[in-house]
């Protein structure tokens, strides 16, 4: 399989930054479905990852991560998610988690 390549011009469009983890629910009617409130320091942002049938919702509590946070808000099972959040994934779609030692608010790139 041969992979797309970007200019670097593109990468740098996207903002991302860390974001602790302060409030983790499942999105009621959903399988994989986590709302989560994150904590970017200058302010709090609803985020819906499609985690929730790897993780629960104390995985992800206090959790420093990265986030993109430029994207188009988009409505997803009615809630607006107002970032994306970054995790690994391996070929057999187990998702993992990639939690950072950098304070909240860190330009990431």
């Amino acid at each position: 399989m041969v992979e797309e390549v970007y200019d670097v011009e593109e990468f740098w469009k996207f903002k991302m930054k860390v974001g602790s983890v302060k409030e983790a629910e499942r999105v009621p009617r959903t399988k994989k479905l986590l709302k989560l409130k994150v904590d970017f320091g200058d302010e709090k942002r609803t985020v819906i990852a499609g985690i929730g049938d790897q993780y629960e919702e104390k995985d992800l509590l206090g959790k420093n991560m990265i986030f993109v946070t430029n994207l188009t808000r988009k409505k997803i099972a009615g809630i607006e998610s107002e970032a994306m959040l970054i995790v690994g994934e391996e070929d057999n779609g187990k998702v993992h988690l990639i939690t950072v030692d950098m304070p909240v608010g860190t330009r990431v790139w």
